[in-house]
């Protein structure tokens, strides 16, 4: 059964963890842009060395470059039982685009899988992360305390908030990811292909509501 997938949800929701635990399920590869566009410069394909053209002066490579390089991707070999999508689309435009793009390879999205968490929660959750920077364990004050404040259990070295585990940082990531992703759950919800599971819940029972909501 071909199941192709985005998968969406806001940072600290535990997404990247049941990315891989949906892509050992289904045997089908998870795509991001990032590794896409790494492994289209990588290649040397004419939509990577378009990509590389932007990417080496630090300006966003344009929509149509990158469509041209997920029609490359979704050509190769492993893409043949579905895919899960990370990272894209990111806008509208992307969205109708790949619309266009699956109708010509002859397929379709079958699931929007969306792990909601709330704003407040995600943001208690990250600021409680401390690094180790020595052996880069994380520990959590409040989940998983150190058994001595500021020192690793692992290795004793020294913890630390990352700057990106700042509230400010967070807070501002997260206006991001709702600007963006609310115009895109609102486009597919017209297609009746959101499925919203509650992040909150455990990584087991999140898997769970995840399998049950695209039947697998």
């Amino acid at each position: 059964m071909i199941m192709n997938i985005i998968l969406i949800g806001p940072p600290g929701a535990g997404k990247g963890t049941q990315a891989t635990r949906m892509i050992d399920r289904l045997q089908v590869p998870q795509i991001s842009t990032g590794d896409m566009f790494r492994a289209a410069v990588k290649e040397g394909s004419p939509m990577g060395k378009k990509a590389k053209e932007y990417m080496d002066k630090g300006a966003l490579v344009p929509d149509d470059v990158v469509i041209g390089v997920v029609k490359e991707r979704f050509q190769k070999p492993d893409c043949k039982k579905g895919f899960i999508l990370d990272g894209f689309p990111r806008t509208l435009e992307q969205a109708k685009a790949l619309d266009g793009l699956l109708k010509d390879l002859g397929t379709k999205l079958d699931h929007v899988v969306v792990i909601e968490v709330p704003d407040d929660y995600l943001v208690k959750r990250l600021t409680g992360r401390r690094t180790c920077r020595g052996c880069n364990y994380m520990h959590h004050i409040e989940f998983d305390p150190p058994k001595k404040s500021g020192v690793c259990d692992k290795c004793g070295g020294e913890l630390y908030q990352r700057d990106d585990d700042q509230e400010a940082t967070i807070r501002q990531r997260l206006t991001t990811y709702h600007g963006q992703t609310s115009p895109l759950i609102e486009y597919y919800g017209k297609q009746n292909i959101v499925r919203k599971i509650n992040g909150t819940l455990s990584m087991e029972k999140v898997q769970d509501e995840i399998k049950k909501a695209i039947g697998a």
